[in-house]
């Protein structure tokens, strides 16, 4: 009898360590998977805190930048090599043919993307206006 009594306590032991174990898993789990983030609509809160409108101001660090600006650190690693095709900045024979479709077709293909280029090339902060800007300089200097 207390051979049994000895496993039945065993046992429930085993159990017991098995559903801690069971449930330690599937915390550590639940936490690999969890979202990392979430969708905020405008207008909406999002966490107690209110998503920007359209007309709020810019966030802090700087303000506008120009289209050099830009250029320098979002466009100059392929447009100052040639990477991926690009057209070299300051090569008119390499920009001809592109300045010859005309300036709504560059600026069309800067901000939706064309070839190799993804849409905005690297500057996924820039407004469409900032990638027109950039377009801009980029043929003033290429002409």
């Amino acid at each position: 009898m207390k051979k049994l009594i000895t496993a039945a306590a065993a046992l429930m032991m085993s159990l017991s360590v098995t559903a801690f174990a069971a449930s330690t898993a599937n915390d550590r789990i639940a936490e690999r998977i969890k979202p990392h983030g979430s969708v905020c609509v405008e207008g909406q809160e999002c966490e107690g805190v209110a998503v920007a409108g359209a007309g709020a101001a810019a966030p802090a660090g700087g303000g506008a930048k120009s289209g050099k600006e830009i250029f320098d650190t979002s466009c100059a690693a392929c447009h100052n090599t040639g990477a991926a095709g690009a057209p070299v900045i300051g090569k008119a024979n390499q920009w001809a043919d592109r300045i010859a479709q005309g300036l709504d077709t560059l600026h069309k293909h800067a901000i939706e993307g064309f070839n190799a280029m993804p849409a905005k090339g690297t500057c996924m902060s820039c407004s469409d206006d900032d990638i027109i800007a950039t377009v801009d300089y980029m043929v003033e200097q290429s002409k």
